[in-house]
């Protein structure tokens, strides 16, 4: 213990000669609002909300406003984000007749007051307006706060998380972990057969590494209905677009390309058997670059009118680009809530 008066340099952190902060033992802060703003603003724009259901159509614009401010504070590697965020979403509308003839075109706007980290628990204040206050304008406004609102919120969420992993401080976090490459005297080494041994050993248990950081789900769902309908459903751009409510576009040829759910997710066919068997590779656009999941489903008809699918979903990271670790189980949701139930919902499939 120190005499009184007396520092013991064991416990005192001084300032370093080259001003490294070592472990992050010095409050270390990185401004988030730029980073924020791009983030929110590839979240919230260009969202299909409604995409003729009910004979109305619409969508988001981009957003044309992220003000406040946003940070995050390490400390010893202790993430600590902090934020007050106010967001405004420019959002259109559209009220068709049944043969497509247009009755309304209106334009409106959702505005977020208040994201803040006091708050990270709860879903924050969501304000939908319109200009045009007649009938069809507030059917529209209305359909913007049942349909686009949790929608929004989704995607609000989304941000929340990835401040609550580091935001933009996470990568820079990671590349002090990495730390400076050893410089080899003369720009050369010899290589021995031990140490060459010492780096096959290396790069393999870099690879089981790799391949843990992989999720799996398996899903067994029933329908009321054929194989066949349910396998065409599936592979019909028309089709996802009515039961998803979202921009489709899908090959039905092995080796061909898919985009659904507005391009969120993309990928290639690997295997069909009409009826029988899809298998795809499948990429979320929020997944680090490259990374590519396997899609199975299987369709069996053990009696008419009753059809069985069993997915398998492998390959899935456990985080998106942005350090959010819910990959998996979002994925899930995403295919009975999404997908399945609104299958069913849509066209009348539930048992």
């Amino acid at each position: 213990m120190a005499k009184y008066g007396e520092g013991d340099k064991r416990w005192i952190v001084e300032d370093r000669p080259d001003g490294a902060n070592v472990h992050n033992w010095h409050w270390a802060e990185t401004n988030c609002l730029e980073w924020s703003r791009n983030l929110l603003t590839n979240l919230l724009s260009d969202l299909t909300i409604l995409q003729g259901e009910a004979n109305l159509f619409i969508k988001t614009n981009k957003v044309d406003k992220v003000d406040g401010e946003a940070y995050v504070n390490v400390r010893k590697g202790k993430i600590i984000p902090g934020y007050e965020i106010s967001v405004s979403v420019p959002w259109e509308g559209e009220a068709k007749e049944s043969d497509g003839t247009s009755l309304i075109k209106v334009e409106g706007s959702v505005e977020i007051p208040y994201i803040a980290d006091e708050n990270a628990g709860e879903d924050p204040e969501v304000r939908v307006t319109v200009r045009d206050e007649g009938p069809l304008g507030k059917r529209l406004k209305d359909a913007v706060v049942a349909k686009g609102k949790p929608l929004i919120l989704e995607k609000v969420r989304v941000f929340v998380e990835s401040m609550a992993k580091g935001g933009p401080a996470k990568e820079e976090l990671e590349v002090k972990k990495v730390g400076p490459k050893k410089e080899v005297l003369g720009g050369t080494s010899t290589v021995t057969a031990s140490t060459a041994t010492g780096a096959v050993v290396k790069e393999e248990k870099n690879k089981k590494k790799k391949k843990e950081g992989f999720k799996s789900i398996s899903l067994t769902e029933r329908f009321s209905c054929r194989a066949r309908d349910l396998y065409e459903i599936l592979m019909d751009d028309n089709r996802w677009k009515g039961f998803t409510q979202s921009n489709a576009k899908i090959s039905k040829e092995v080796g061909g390309e898919f985009s659904i759910f507005d391009g969120s997710v993309t990928g290639t066919n690997l295997e069909l058997q009409d009826s029988k068997l899809i298998v795809q590779k499948w990429r979320f656009g929020n997944w680090p670059d490259g990374l590519f999941s396997t899609v199975k489903l299987t369709f069996d008809e053990p009696q008419p009118g009753l059809t069985v699918v069993n997915l398998t979903h492998t390959d899935i990271p456990e985080e998106d680009r942005y350090g959010n670790s819910t990959v998996a189980e979002n994925t899930e949701r995403g295919w009975r809530d999404l997908i399945f139930q609104r299958i069913r919902a849509v066209f009348g499939f539930g048992l």
